[in-house]
């Protein structure tokens, strides 16, 4: 179990493309009245006028630690955080065969209460940032493996529509 901080249960969000963290991260944060860490790497590749490099997912990484850091002090109870460290380091091992050792070694010193691991049972939206309509089982699989490995504490979350938020909101009761 990760260490809470100032007594704020830390919740994240894991999963393939498409597959709702975001609205989720939101709608939670909303349902229980709290602070969610937006993704950082949707403003930052939207800014890059280039080809992004492993560099550039290290940057997001610490970016997204950084903000998780300054918005943990306005949580009330639960604090939501849209794509973490794991996320990072299969994108990097997928694309450049290898991991930042800040990466990996943050995964595992920065350990979430839980993580709600979703489930690519929705359909694909398109959008430019995008890059793996077909391999989002692959994907999940591999977070899943990731997850195990460190042994986290994590729901599966399936469901359309709002039975998916309420899917979360069932597996954070059950827990916390």
């Amino acid at each position: 179990m990760a260490q809470k901080i100032n007594s704020v249960i830390r919740i994240a969000l894991i999963g393939p493309e498409s597959t709702a963290k975001s609205t989720l991260s939101e709608d939670l944060a909303n349902h229980y009245i709290t602070t969610v860490v937006r993704e950082c790497a949707r403003d930052y590749l939207s800014k890059l006028n280039r080809k992004y490099t492993i560099d550039d997912i290290l940057a997001i990484a610490k970016e997204q630690v950084k903000q998780e850091q300054v918005l943990i002090p306005q949580a009330n109870k639960f604090i939501f955080v849209d794509t973490e460290l794991i996320l990072a380091k299969v994108w990097c091992e997928d694309l450049f065969a290898t991991c930042p050792d800040w990466i990996s070694e943050n995964i595992l010193h920065n350990q979430y209460d839980l993580y709600l691991l979703t489930f690519p049972d929705i359909p694909w939206e398109a959008d430019p940032l995008r890059e793996n309509p077909h391999r989002r089982d692959f994907l999940f699989n591999w977070y899943e493996k990731e997850l195990k490995k460190i042994n986290a504490n994590y729901t599966v979350i399936k469901g359309t529509g709002k039975s998916r938020l309420e899917n979360c909101i069932k597996a954070i009761e059950e827990q916390f």
